[in-house]
C-alpha cells in the first residue's frame, strides 16, 4: 500500500508586512456587504424597516414552519439577549408572535403574522434588486465563478474552524 502524496503547500497571497486595505478580500468583502445593507436599508426604510429588523423577518419567512429565538439568533450570528430586542420590536409592530414552548420553557417559538407576512414580501424584490445592481456588468459566468469562489473560501474556513 503506498501512501498519498503529500498535499501541496497552502498558497500565500498575503505577507503581513505589506497588507493594503485595498487588496484585502476581506476588507472588500465587508465594503460590498456595508454598501448593499445600506442600500436595502434605504428602500426598506420606507417601511420602517431597518436591516436588525428586516433581516430576521426575510429569515422566518424562510420558515414556514416557524423558528425558535436560538436558531435565529444562531443564523443571523447575534447573540440571544440582541435578537431579543429586535424581536421585541418586530412584536410591538405586529409583524411576529411569540410563543414559549410547553414542553420546555426556555425554547420561544416564533412565527410571522398576516402583516409580518406581508412586510417579508417586500424585501426579495429589495434584495434581488440591490443584488443584481452590484452585478451588474458581470457576465452569467463571471457570476457564477465568483459564487463558486465564494463557496470555497466559506468551506476552506470551515475546515481551518475544524482543525
Amino acid at each position: 500500500m503506498s501512501a498519498a502524496p503529500p498535499s501541496p503547500p497552502a498558497a500565500r497571497f498575503y505577507d503581513p508586512a505589506h497588507l493594503e486595505p485595498g487588496e484585502s478580500i476581506g476588507y472588500l468583502m465587508r465594503r460590498v456587504m456595508s454598501s448593499m445593507r445600506n442600500q436595502i436599508d434605504a428602500r426598506l426604510s420606507a417601511h420602517d424597516l431597518t436591516y436588525t429588523q428586516w433581516w430576521p423577518l426575510f429569515r422566518m419567512a424562510m420558515c414556514p414552519q416557524g423558528t425558535t429565538l436560538a436558531t435565529l439568533a444562531r443564523e443571523l450570528e447575534s447573540d440571544p439577549a440582541a435578537m431579543t430586542r429586535v424581536l421585541d420590536r418586530l412584536q410591538a409592530k405586529g409583524l411576529i408572535v411569540r410563543e414559549r414552548s410547553t414542553a420546555d420553557r426556555r425554547v420561544v417559538h416564533l412565527s410571522l403574522t398576516e402583516a409580518g407576512q406581508t412586510t417579508a414580501a417586500l424585501v426579495p424584490p429589495v434584495l434581488a434588486d440591490v443584488l443584481n445592481g452590484h452585478l451588474s456588468d458581470f457576465t452569467h459566468d463571471e457570476w457564477q465563478l465568483l459564487l463558486r469562489m465564494l463557496q470555497r473560501m466559506l468551506a476552506n474556513g470551515e475546515a481551518l474552524r475544524q482543525r
